[in-house]
């Protein structure tokens, strides 16, 4: 991928914290449908993309399986801030299940698990196009030229009209 001149790619730069909350924005409203991020809780909000008080309303919106109770029953509650966020599916074999055989890799250190890390992610995102002539891909796939063998499972998830930001 080509490498962007990121505002936060210097030693002593930080990263906008309006941007990094439209990021989770996007995740909410767009990639979690599919996509997990297991190793994070949304404690790992505060501070950066929300308030404590905003990251416990989000995490109360969720309802998580817990127990057992004092009589060995399973029950549901509010999410709280130091819960995971919530998995698409229940387990992998559901998740292939739902999305044509390939498994939604999970978020929560792509750009770290990457090669090119937030330039491969971007251009990822942004890279579907039409294949070149004399290409053909099976019904399900997606041109992009930018994952290995160009095609790809996932439909483009960023397009006019799919999102409606907090801050306009």
């Amino acid at each position: 991928p080509p490498r962007f001149p990121w505002s936060h790619g210097g030693a002593l730069a930080a990263l906008d914290h309006r941007s990094v909350r439209r990021g989770f924005q996007v995740y909410k409203q767009v990639c979690s449908a599919c996509h997990s991020m297991e190793y994070l809780a949304f404690r790992h909000l505060i501070g950066v993309t929300h308030t404590e008080a905003e990251a416990k309303a989000l995490a109360e919106e969720v309802e998580v399986l817990d127990g057992p109770d004092e009589n060995g029953e399973m029950f549901t509650r509010p999410g709280k801030i130091s819960d995971p966020f919530p998995k698409p599916y229940p387990n992998a074999e559901a998740a292939r299940a739902a999305n044509n055989g390939a498994l939604p890799p999970d978020l929560s250190y792509i750009v770290n698990a990457r090669h090119g890390g937030e330039d491969y992610v971007f251009s990822l995102l942004t890279g579907y196009c039409e294949p070149p002539g004399g290409v053909t891909l099976r019904e399900g796939l997606h041109y992009n030229p930018y994952f290995p063998g160009q095609a790809i499972g996932m439909a483009p998830p960023i397009y006019n009209e799919v999102l409606e930001y907090e801050d306009g």
